[in-house]
């Protein structure tokens, strides 16, 4: 079950399965994917409810799968709607997260973890891995090495490791307190900087892409920009 509630400026996309540490089946997919898709505020802050951020793939689910390969894109395809949604994604890891919940997590814009959050990616110990755009995302995010080492040895992560490694950017008690911070900030420069931090073409491209929407926000902001000078 996915929930959706607005906090001010802030879309709060729970995972709603506590009982199963928020496992995810095909159609909690689907809901979560038309949550982030369907929010109008700057911020989505996705979060688990209980005692865990998200299990992944609920593997009751897996083990009975025809179509195994569907259901990888299935996944795949949400994780594409998390990382291209037009708001700010903050992933609010408290608790376990594990599998496809780093997964998820590694799509987000943003990610945060509280004192208690703990990352693993176990699919090796049972002859699986992570198949929801995790082997892409995940050396981006932490390097080849660090990658290499946490998914190959099936270990798991506190949250002062994943802060070191960067898989995590922050360890708050709230994750919404950085929601709320982000939110807090003009909404077209958000835009911009989630669209040129996601660019992957050659430079060139990258910088002229900057120096035009350096020019836009300018004159967007003209007015605002003189204020702070008077």
């Amino acid at each position: 079950m996915i929930r959706s509630s607005r906090d001010g400026d802030v879309r709060v996309v729970t995972i709603d399965r506590p009982d199963r540490r928020n496992a995810l089946r095909p159609a909690d997919l689907d809901a979560l994917a038309a949550a982030v898709e369907d929010a109008t505020e700057p911020v989505v802050l996705l979060r688990g409810a209980g005692d865990a951020f998200s299990a992944g793939a609920d593997l009751d689910v897996v083990a009975a799968l025809d179509d195994p390969e569907a259901f990888a894109r299935r996944g795949q395809r949400v994780a594409n709607a998390i990382e291209s949604a037009d708001p700010v994604v903050v992933a609010g890891v408290d608790g376990a997260a594990r599998g496809g919940g780093v997964e998820l997590a590694l799509a987000a814009d943003v990610r945060v973890a509280t004192p208690d959050a703990t990352f693993g990616e176990p699919g090796a110990t049972f002859g699986l891995f992570g198949a929801w755009g995790g082997t892409v995302r995940l050396p981006r995010v932490m390097g080849e090495g660090e990658a290499m080492d946490f998914v190959l040895s099936g270990r798991v992560l506190d949250a002062a490791e994943a802060k070191r490694t960067g898989l995590v950017s922050r360890v708050v008690p709230d994750p919404a307190t950085v929601a709320h911070e982000i939110a807090g900030n003009a909404t077209d420069a958000l835009g911009v900087l989630q669209e040129r931090l996601r660019d992957r073409r050659p430079q060139s491209a990258q910088e002229d892409a900057e120096a035009t929407a350096f020019a836009e926000l300018v004159a967007a902001h003209r007015d605002d920009l003189q204020e702070l000078t008077e």
